[in-house]
């Protein structure tokens, strides 16, 4: 399967972190990213990813099984991160550092560790900001708030949202042509043919989408919103809770 559906629950959206504007939660998470480019220290890191792990669980009312199903191969990816920097690390050729291990004819030295535990750590806290992100937005109310309060030209932001509710549709047109294949006979394995026919279906579909925007005179001029986005005391609380965190985590790796 290319891809999966994910769908927001209403749980997650009537929540107090879901009911906030969702141009505050992704500044929010643009922010802590960018601040953690700034940081090689563990610390950091883990008092983001703590703080993000424990407003999604109590403010955003994610379910801690749906919350680890989405972060579990994402932190597999983060600790084979760490480890093969860790592996790779130009600190174990340097015969100035210290040795913390030896296996066979690989040096392991204390820095390529320290290094290794930094980056992994850093993409684990990207993981837990981006999974908590996804599992209390949902993506038409974050294109309604990037044009309405962001001021993002509509022709992008619903172009984008489009774009993004018909990748999940690829899996489905892959199923089908692997069915089509079996019917005639042929392997529903991999095959190049497959990705001329994706192609093809994905052409189709786009034409269609535009048709449908055309017809409802999508970009003829100033439109009204169905779904109005207005700012709250709630949206500054979490933009002065986001940085006075920021500014905590980035003092304690000093």
């Amino acid at each position: 399967m290319i891809a999966a559906r994910l769908e927001v629950e209403d749980a997650q959206l009537d929540s107090p972190l879901g009911m906030t504007s969702p141009v505050v939660r992704l500044a929010v998470a643009l922010v802590w990213l960018l601040g953690l480019a700034f940081t090689l220290h563990p610390i950091p890191p883990v008092v983001l990813a703590g703080a993000t792990l424990a407003a999604g669980l109590t403010l955003g009312g994610i379910p801690p099984v749906n919350l680890g199903r989405t972060l579990a191969p994402v932190w597999l990816a983060a600790l084979a991160i760490g480890f093969s920097n860790t592996l790779f690390s130009a600190a174990n050729g340097d015969p100035a550092a210290a040795t913390l291990a030896t296996i066979g004819p690989v040096r392991i030295a204390t820095e390529a560790v320290a290094n290794g535990i930094s980056i992994g750590l850093r993409v684990a806290a990207i993981a837990c900001v981006g999974a908590v992100l996804t599992l209390t937005t949902d993506s038409t109310r974050l294109a309604d708030a990037l044009v309405q309060q962001a001021r993002i030209p509509a022709r992008f932001a619903y172009g984008a949202l489009a774009a993004y509710q018909s990748i999940p549709r690829f899996s489905e047109d892959l199923a089908t042509l692997r069915q089509a294949r079996r019917i005639r006979g042929l392997r529903g394995t991999w095959h190049p043919r497959l990705f001329v026919g994706l192609l093809v279906l994905a052409i189709r579909h786009a034409d269609r989408m535009a048709v449908s925007m055309d017809a409802r005179a999508f970009g003829a001029g100033p439109r009204t919103h169905y779904r109005v986005q207005r700012w709250t005391w709630p949206d500054a609380a979490l933009g002065a809770a986001a940085v006075v965190i920021l500014a905590i985590a980035l003092s304690l790796g000093r």
